[in-house]
């Protein structure tokens, strides 16, 4: 047995009360006897034997009665016996991933879990302490009604969020908490892809709840993007469906629902790749989207894509640069993705005179100082270093969609040192140093592009990314196309000022970081009043795989002692608070006191009325 509140304990030195008056009771220092009572006196000493064991037995009953209502004020807790339960640290991790939204007997499954969710939270009492947390990440604590209210406000998102990560922030919620019962209780449609790690649960009680119910068949499309994500003006748009047999599909562009013009219609045959070829006359920025008939998980059943269309943007060449970047640039011209022309160059770094320009490192090392002059007088936050001679390998950034750049072999650069702090991307890396940078109007490549240097001219993915970085980095209206997950959080391009929100009204980006809304679709960037690209959203392909896991492998999941699985959403209710064999034992010693008390109101009433009526008859 322990106790909650201790102090409380110090209120048994009140069971003293009784005792003391019983024996200051019995201190009489003077009696005078009145003949008339002397019967009386007679009649007591006759009973003094009872008296005697009646007073005793008052104030025995009157003592225990007070180190009771201590006892119970110092809220006690034990295992075994007790009402109700004891003060808990209760953490509900509630699954509102997409695959939740799935319609199960005519109702989405989300609505059981919530429903579980909401009765849990409804049992705590006002000792507990209880939180919110779901699979995207937000954590809402409080009293058991400000939980239940956020609760009945969730509704799924639009991707998989991380439910293991929700359960590790559960568990350190609840044994920080101070409180001598912990538990987490999840709530779950237990999708096989969204459980794919262990989560320790070392010290902390943990139930699982998943409704018991067969997920359905789903068709989905699991890729949209439009190649290249610069038409100009034709391009492609490829797609991939996901499914067990053929369904129709939509292509439509220049907006979202009805607003959107459709492009094209088919049929798409199972788990088989889309290709439409196109040539639209929306020109800048434009929205797209690939549609499938709506089944019973429609949140996969749209998919999103971006696409900018318009001119190729036009370039002057460096003749210094030598064959491998002529040659490119006359196979992009050739194929419209470039013009020749004056709105951007591609020049060595020694001679660059204007902006905007793809800038590359020169060849000759004793012209290193030529070129930092150059970079001074156009404003640009970067400066080359000494030529350094040693092998590496080029990694682009993380949140790069097409890695061109990765896995190039770099044998010579000219380390970039930053001024300042740049507003500036690091496009792709040697080791630790930047390789490849891009800022406002301009990109830096710290290698002269020849396969002496470097074997990035000689790789396939050199042509497209001349394309992608002349048409999204240095192109008039250039701008970038960042995929994400619902709930990301980005890097913004640099230059980006605003980016749009789920109304389409634009909102400002706090300390660089974008972070990409619950809801899939395409939000664009802006630079200034200009559209600088788009942030497409849409949830995890894997979202879409409806199959569940076994309950002895969710089991697994968890690693800890005490963990239970139930498809009972009432009784999981109730086990989150009672799984505990630590209960509070204050009402059951309050009726205790409260028996004592009636049992000496008896005594003392029943015993006064016969001794009153035993002496009256005796002094008669």
């Amino acid at each position: 047995m322990s106790f909650l509140e201790p102090l409380y304990l110090l209120l048994a030195g009140a069971a003293a009360v009784p005792l003391l008056l019983h024996l200051l009771r019995r201190r009489i220092s003077l009696r005078v006897e009145f003949p008339a009572a002397r019967y009386i006196l007679r009649a007591e000493r006759e009973n003094s034997r009872k008296l005697k064991l009646r007073n005793f037995l008052l104030m025995f009953l009157r003592i225990l009665a007070v180190l009771f209502i201590a006892l119970a004020a110092a809220r006690p807790v034990g295992r075994l016996i007790g009402s109700g339960h004891a003060p808990t640290a209760m953490a509900i991790v509630l699954d509102n991933s997409l695959s939740t939204s799935t319609i199960v007997d005519g109702a989405p499954l989300f609505r059981r879990l919530r429903a579980a969710a909401l009765a849990a939270a409804r049992h705590a009492t006002p000792s507990d302490r209880v939180w919110l947390v779901t699979a995207d990440g937000r954590v809402v604590g409080g009293s058991s009604s400000s939980v239940a209210d956020a609760i009945q406000r969730l509704e799924p998102i639009a991707g998989a969020g991380d439910l293991p990560g929700a359960v590790t922030r559960a568990v350190g919620l609840v044994r920080a908490a101070g409180l001598s019962a912990h538990h987490v209780a999840v709530a779950t449609d237990g999708q096989a892809t969204s459980w794919r790690r262990t989560t320790a649960t070392p010290d902390v009680g943990v139930s699982v709840y998943t409704p018991a119910s067969t997920p359905p068949a789903n068709h989905a499309v699991i890729v949209a993007e439009a190649r290249p994500t610069r038409w100009t003006p034709r391009g492609s748009v490829v797609a991939r469906t996901l499914g067990a047999d053929s369904a129709t599909y939509r292509i439509a562009i220049g907006g979202t629902g009805a607003a959107a013009r459709t492009l094209a219609r088919g049929t798409a045959v199972a788990d088989g790749e889309i290709l439409v070829r196109a040539a639209p006359p929306e020109r800048g920025w434009v929205a797209g989207s690939i549609e499938l008939e709506p089944d019973e998980l429609r949140g996969d059943d749209v998919r999103y894509f971006a696409v900018w269309i318009g001119a190729a943007p036009s370039v002057t060449v460096d003749p210094s640069l030598g064959t491998f970047v002529k040659t490119a640039t006359d196979a992009l011209v050739q194929s419209d993705r470039l013009r020749l022309g004056p709105d951007a160059s591609i020049v060595s770094a020694d001679a660059l005179t204007r902006l905007p320009a793809l800038i590359v490192a020169p060849s000759d090392p004793v012209r290193v100082g030529a070129a930092n002059r150059a970079l001074e007088r156009l404003g640009i936050p970067w400066r080359f270093g000494g030529a350094r001679h040693e092998t590496g390998t080029a990694r682009e950034a993380p949140s790069t969609p097409l890695k061109l750049i990765d896995g190039a072999t770099v044998s010579m650069r000219f380390p970039l040192a930053a001024q300042g702090e740049p507003t500036a991307d690091t496009l792709a890396r040697v080791g630790t140093e930047p390789w490849i940078v891009a800022g406002d109007r301009y990109v830096i490549i710290a290698s002269p592009l020849d396969p002496s240097a470097t074997d990035f001219p000689v790789r396939a993915g050199f042509l497209p990314w001349l394309a992608e970085a002349a048409s999204q980095r240095l192109a008039g209206d250039a701008g970038i196309v960042l995929l994400a997950t619902p709930g990301a959080r980005l890097r913004a391009p640099a230059g980006v000022q605003t980016v749009e929100d789920a109304a389409g009204q634009p909102g400002p980006i706090a300390n660089g970081e974008i972070v990409a809304p619950d809801r899939a679709g395409v939000y664009f960037m802006r630079r200034g009043a200009i559209k600088a690209g788009a942030v497409v959203v849409n949830g995890e392909p894997q979202e879409s795989s409806l199959a569940r896991l076994s309950a002895a492998s969710l089991r697994a999941r968890f690693d800890g002692r005490d963990v239970s699985l139930t498809t009972d959403g009432e009784r999981w209710a109730n086990d989150a608070y009672t799984g505990s064999a630590r209960r509070p034992l204050s009402t059951p010693i309050l009726i205790l006191a409260a028996l004592v008390l009636l049992a000496e109101a008896i005594i003392a009433r029943g015993s006064g009325e016969r001794s009153s009526r035993g002496t009256v008859k005796a002094a008669a």
